[in-house]
């Protein structure tokens, strides 16, 4: 069976298009347009990694990241943060989880397929 990633992304094209990257890497995206869908998705159906963009509303990425780690005890669960925004590499290294990455956008397909094989083997 294939690992399943969530993506959670509110900006449509960007979240085909990581779909269509993902299926093209073998993987099984389940694609989600914001971060409330996606907690509820997560909690009863736990993927192998999620992508997640930083900037949407209502939750943002960094709320949804917090209510994940803390709320759902979901702190196994590998998540890719993808962002524009410089100022997340550093937020990212100050948070010290060994099972939280970075990628800026643009995000390009060898950077995504060798992001998300370092959390999935």
């Amino acid at each position: 069976m294939k690992p399943k990633i969530v993506v959670v992304e509110d900006d449509q094209p960007i979240l085909d298009l990581m779909g269509i990257l993902l299926k093209k890497m073998e993987y099984n995206p389940v694609l989600i347009q914001n971060g409330l869908d996606a907690l509820t998705y997560v909690r009863s159906e736990p993927p192998a990694l999620i992508l997640l963009d930083i900037m949407m509303s209502p939750l943002s990425g960094w709320e949804f990241l917090e209510r994940l780690r803390n709320e759902y005890n979901m702190r196994e669960t590998p998540v890719i943060l993808f962002t524009a925004s410089p100022l997340a590499e550093e937020r990212v290294k100050e948070i010290h989880d060994p099972l939280l990455d970075i990628l800026q956008k643009p995000v390009t397909y060898d950077e995504l397929k060798a992001k998300v094989g370092h959390f999935i083997a």
